[in-house]
């Protein structure tokens, strides 16, 4: 088994040393996935050829998302440290269910949880879960809205279901992102669920019909989800404005925040997320802003004891259960078996602490505004929207070019193609826009001038096509 580690070890320096300048995606290196097919072995190979074989695939092959060019999405990249500690989780294999399965994993997870709290400026009292994604987060926060909205008609949500109760009153602005929906899709509220109160094609909350659509409720508590950095502009519901509203009304606040609760952590951006610590629950993620392995995310709860009263499991003879001293974190949140994903959060933020990590924020903030700047001065290329954090919305828009919609989608296929940088095109207020996004610690001036400079040449050539 050494050997076979040593395989995957002797791998990582090159392929680490070519993060900085390899594409993104080489198109030709595709062809090897072939390689990788074919009908189950009825006898198996040599373990080693096997390990090389996928290697020699992967390390060709893969998408190079920890890399400093990826802009897709919003994917950060892995600290050294995270990296390391994702290893040591797959090396000693725990089962983080509970404090007898594991009692090393249950200890870092609490360590890692109340660590998260105080990145966040968070009352020690505030509870949380470690998830897979930002989707189970949002899952795991609306579980625990659903149990304490059904608490108000007198159902335990957790026991007897939704059945005898009316539809759960949810409203967001145009904001609202499909992982929410998709949270209460499988909640059992379904992903249309959700009273959308928007004052514009961008979604941007409308504070005054929300009211309007509050005082008609006449009384019935309901959720409000508030979104912490939406995902084409990182532009954010007002916070606070929302938790006064669900204070009125009697209402659940639900801040997704994705990746845009990180900017709590400079002093330029915290003003984004004042209110925050007066929500109910909150949703973010560890693979995007804390630069960690995928899959990792976090749930933070105000009042911790929801957890166990949503996720908490039926009783068996051979499993700790609730108020056992030996249950553990598999009893605050949707899985049971759970893997020691506490391992790279506790270790990046040991290795990096508060103020690396603050750093690390404040370097993304000014690379978005070097890209802005960039896409300003560029006479072809156009921005849409402001900069409050680490998206870039623009479109290029070449002179004598009528359909801009139709050439925005051209230039975005191209740009996947030509796999040198990855960006991908969403649609911003109705126009077909790229978003890229920068949270990759390795990223930096001269990867944005890159991004601009491949983005402009592929704009000329689409446009002589």
């Amino acid at each position: 088994m050494t050997d076979l580690l040593g395989q995957v070890y002797a791998a990582a320096g090159p392929y680490l040393e070519s993060l900085a300048a390899r594409p993104v995606q080489d198109r030709d290196a595709l062809k090897l996935l072939a390689s990788l097919s074919g009908p189950l072995p009825e006898a198996g190979a040599e373990p080693a050829e096997v390990i090389e074989r996928l290697l020699a695939v992967g390390t060709a092959a893969a998408t190079t998302s920890s890399g400093p060019r990826f802009f897709h999405f919003v994917t950060g990249g892995v600290t050294p440290a995270a990296l390391a500690a994702d290893w040591a989780a797959a090396l000693l294999d725990q089962n983080a269910f509970s404090k007898v399965s594991s009692p090393f994993a249950h200890e870092v997870e609490t360590v890692a949880l109340g660590w998260l709290r105080e990145l966040f400026g968070l009352p020690a009292s505030w509870g949380g879960a470690l998830v897979a994604s930002a989707t189970f987060a949002n899952f795991t926060a609306l579980g625990c809205a659903t149990h304490w909205w059904g608490f108000q008609h007198g159902v335990d949500t957790a026991a007897d279901g939704l059945a005898e109760l009316p539809r759960m009153p949810v409203l967001s602005s145009g904001y609202v992102h499909s992982s929410a929906r998709k949270a209460l899709q499988m909640l059992g509220h379904g992903r249309n669920s959700v009273t959308v109160c928007a004052r514009d094609g961008a979604g941007r909350v409308d504070l005054a019909l929300m009211r309007r659509r509050l005082e008609s409720l006449k009384g019935a508590h309901g959720v409000i989800i508030a979104n912490a950095g939406e995902v084409n502009t990182g532009d954010f519901d007002p916070i606070a404005e929302l938790a006064g509203l669900a204070q009125e009304f009697g209402c659940w606040l639900h801040v997704d925040g994705a990746f845009g609760l990180f900017a709590a952590l400079s002093p330029r951006t915290s003003g984004l997320v004042a209110g925050v610590d007066r929500a109910d629950s909150i949703a973010a993620d560890g693979h995007k802003w804390l630069n960690v392995p995928y899959e990792s995310g976090f749930a933070l709860i105000r009042e911790p004891a929801r957890l166990h009263e949503a996720f908490g499991m039926p009783g068996a003879a051979y499993l700790p259960g609730a108020g056992d001293p030996a249950a553990g974190y598999a009893l605050s949140g949707p899985e049971s078996s759970r893997r020691a994903r506490s391992l790279p959060i506790w270790a990046t933020l040991a290795a990096y602490g508060k103020e690396g990590h603050r750093a690390m924020v404040e370097k993304h903030l000014d690379l978005a505004q070097h890209l802005a700047a960039l896409v300003d001065a560029a006479p072809e290329l156009e921005r849409l929207a402001p900069v409050p954090l680490c998206i870039v919305c623009f479109r290029a828009a070449p002179p004598g070019v009528t359909d801009l919609d139709d050439f925005n989608r051209r230039l975005g296929a191209a740009l996947l193609e030509d796999g040198r940088v990855y960006a991908g095109t969403t649609l911003y207020d109705g126009h077909v826009a790229l978003r890229p996004a920068i949270v990759n610690w390795r990223t930096t001036r001269e990867d944005i001038d890159f991004f601009v400079d491949v983005v402009r040449e592929l704009a000329a050539y689409v446009n002589s096509r």
